[in-house]
C-alpha cells in the first residue's frame, strides 16, 4: 500500500481537510458574530449619538476586516481540495451540494462584497443612513453564508430529497426538502449562536485586559466589557439549549455518534447512566475508569428513568466511528460551554453588586475564556464530523469511498506545505489582530475609517463628549 509516514492516502486527506477547516472556521465564526456586533454599535450611535459607540466601532471594524479576508482565503484553499483530494465524492454528490454552494456565493459572498467597501470606507461618503444599511447587509451576508454552507453539510448528515441515477450521482428531486434537510434548523441554530457567543467572548476578553490595565475610565472600554458581558449572560444558556435540541435531533438520525459521544459502549437494560468522564477502550469495548451517574441519561436523551438503551456492542465494528475523538472533544465543548454560563451568570452577581469594572478576578475570568468559544467550536466541528465516520453521506456513501485516486506522497506532501504556509500566513495576520486588540479604543486616537481606509490612518478623531467615569454614564449597562 502506498503511505507517506506511515498514513496511507484516505488518512491524510481526512488529516489535511481536518486542519484546514479547523484554521478556516475560526474566521467565519468571529466574521459573522463581529459584522453583527458592528451592525449594532453603528445603530447604537446613530441613535444616541455617544461617541463612545463610534470609537468601539472604528476600533473593531479593523478587526473584522483582517478576520474576513482570512476567511475569504483559507475557505478558497479549502474548496481546491473538493477537487484534488476528494474528486469522487464531487462526481457523485456534485449535483445536489454544488448548486447549493453557488447559491452561497450568489446570495451571500456577493452581498457582502457588494457593500463591505461601503462599509469599511464610506462613512463619510454615503452619509449615515446607506452606511448604515451596508453595514446591516454584510451582518445578513454573512449569515445568509453560514445557511448555505451549513445547509450543504448537514445534508451530508441527513440527506433528503434526493435519488440516485444509474451511474452512481446523488441527484435532486425536491430542493425544499434538500435545504431544509431534518438536521439544518437546529444545526444552523446552534451554529449561529456558537458564532455569536465566541465573538462576545473575544470582545469580553478584550474589554477585561484592558480593565486589568487600570483603564476603568475609560468610556469605550467599560462598553465593550458591559456589552460583552450581558451577551454571554444572556447567550450561553440559550447556546446550552439548542446544543441540547442538536443532540436530540443526531440522537434520531445518527443514534451511533450519540452512543460514541456518551461512551456507552454496553447495552442498557434498565436505566440509562450519563458517563461525565472515562478512557474509551474501542478494541475492548468498554469505558475504562468510568465516572458515571446512574439514570440520569435516560431524560437526557427524551427517554424514561427506567429506559433502556442499545450500546455499541451492538454495532458493527466497521460502523463505528473513532470513539476515543468524539467522546473527548464533545466533552471538551459541553464543559467550555459550562464554563460560559458560569462567567455569564458571574458577571450578572457582580453587575449586580455594582463592581463590573472593579472585580479583578472576574476581568481575569474574563480574559481567560476569551477563546473558549473559538475552542468549543472546533470541538463541536470534530464531534460532528469524526462522529459521521465512516461516511461523507451518512448511511449511504462511505468515506474510502470518495477519497481521490491520488498518491499518499502528494496528499502529505501537499499537508506539509498547508501546515508551513498557514502558520506563517494566518499567524502573522492573527499577530497583527492580538496587537490592534492590546491597544485601548482611546477618544483621541487615529480616525481609522478616514481617506485612507480602515487600516491606513487618516484624520484625528476627537471625541465631542468629555470621558466619562461613573457607571450610570456608560452605555449598555
Amino acid at each position: 500500500m502506498d503511505t507517506f509516514l506511515g498514513l496511507d492516502a484516505l488518512m491524510l486527506a481526512r488529516i489535511q481537510f481536518g486542519f484546514t477547516i479547523a484554521f478556516h472556521f475560526i474566521f467565519p465564526a468571529l466574521s459573522i458574530g463581529l459584522a453583527s456586533y458592528l451592525a449594532v454599535l453603528n445603530a447604537l450611535y446613530l441613535r444616541s449619538k455617544d461617541e463612545a459607540y463610534l470609537r468601539l466601532f472604528k476600533y473593531w471594524v479593523k478587526i473584522f476586516a483582517i478576520t474576513f479576508a482570512m476567511g475569504v482565503v483559507s475557505g478558497i484553499v479549502m474548496s481546491y481540495q473538493f477537487g484534488t483530494n476528494w474528486s469522487v465524492f464531487s462526481d457523485r454528490a456534485g449535483p445536489v451540494i454544488g448548486p447549493l454552494m453557488a447559491y452561497e456565493v450568489l446570495t451571500a459572498f456577493f452581498l457582502e462584497a457588494g457593500f463591505l467597501g461601503i462599509m469599511l470606507f464610506g462613512r463619510d461618503k454615503v452619509g449615515p443612513g446607506l452606511h448604515m444599511f451596508a453595514t446591516l447587509m454584510v451582518a445578513v451576508g454573512t449569515a445568509i453564508s453560514a445557511t448555505w454552507i451549513l445547509s450543504v453539510n448537514s445534508w451530508m448528515h441527513t440527506p433528503a430529497g434526493y435519488t440516485i441515477g444509474e451511474n452512481g450521482q446523488f441527484l435532486p428531486e425536491d430542493w425544499l426538502q434538500v435545504i431544509f434537510n431534518p438536521s439544518f434548523p437546529y444545526r444552523l441554530a446552534h451554529t449561529l449562536t456558537a458564532a455569536y457567543l465566541s465573538t462576545a467572548l473575544i470582545v469580553g476578553g478584550v474589554g477585561g485586559w484592558h480593565l486589568l490595565k487600570g483603564r476603568r475610565d475609560n468610556h469605550g472600554v467599560r462598553t465593550m466589557f458591559s456589552m460583552a458581558m450581558w451577551m454571554a449572560a444572556v447567550v450561553a444558556p440559550i447556546q446550552v439549549f439548542l446544543g441540547h435540541e442538536q443532540g436530540l435531533n443526531t440522537y434520531e438520525y445518527q443514534p451511533v455518534k450519540v452512543l460514541a459521544m456518551e461512551g456507552h459502549f454496553e447495552t442498557s437494560e434498565e436505566g440509562i447512566p450519563l458517563i461525565l468522564f472515562g478512557i474509551p477502550d474501542q478494541e475492548a469495548e468498554e469505558m475504562l475508569y468510568e465516572l458515571k451517574i446512574p439514570r440520569i441519561g435516560g431524560p437526557i436523551l427524551g427517554k424514561g428513568w427506567n429506559a433502556s438503551l442499545e450500546g455499541l456492542d451492538t454495532v458493527p465494528r466497521s460502523e463505528e466511528p473513532p470513539v476515543a475523538v468524539v467522546f473527548f472533544s464533545f466533552r471538551i465543548m459541553v464543559g467550555l460551554g459550562m464554563l460560559m454560563v458560569g462567567l455569564g451568570f458571574w458577571s450578572l452577581w457582580v453587575r449586580w453588586r455594582g463592581s463590573l469594572y472593579q472585580d479583578g478576578w472576574l476581568h481575569r475570568a474574563a480574559l481567560v475564556m476569551s477563546p473558549a468559544g473559538l475552542v468549543a467550536i472546533i470541538a463541536g466541528w470534530i464531534t460532528t464530523e469524526v462522529g459521521r465516520q465512516p461516511y461523507t453521506v451518512y448511511g449511504i456513501m462511505r468515506t474510502e469511498e470518495s477519497v481521490s485516486p491520488i498518491g499518499a506522497s502528494a496528499v502529505g506532501t501537499s499537508l506539509i506545505a498547508f501546515i508551513v504556509i498557514y502558520f506563517m500566513i494566518f499567524g502573522a495576520g492573527i499577530l497583527y489582530m492580538l496587537v490592534l486588540m492590546g491597544k485601548a479604543p482611546e477618544p483621541g486616537e487615529e480616525d481609522a475609517e478616514g481617506d485612507d481606509g480602515p487600516i491606513r490612518t487618516g484624520g484625528i478623531m476627537a471625541s465631542s463628549k468629555p470621558e466619562t467615569t461613573g457607571a450610570q454614564n456608560a452605555p449598555a449597562e
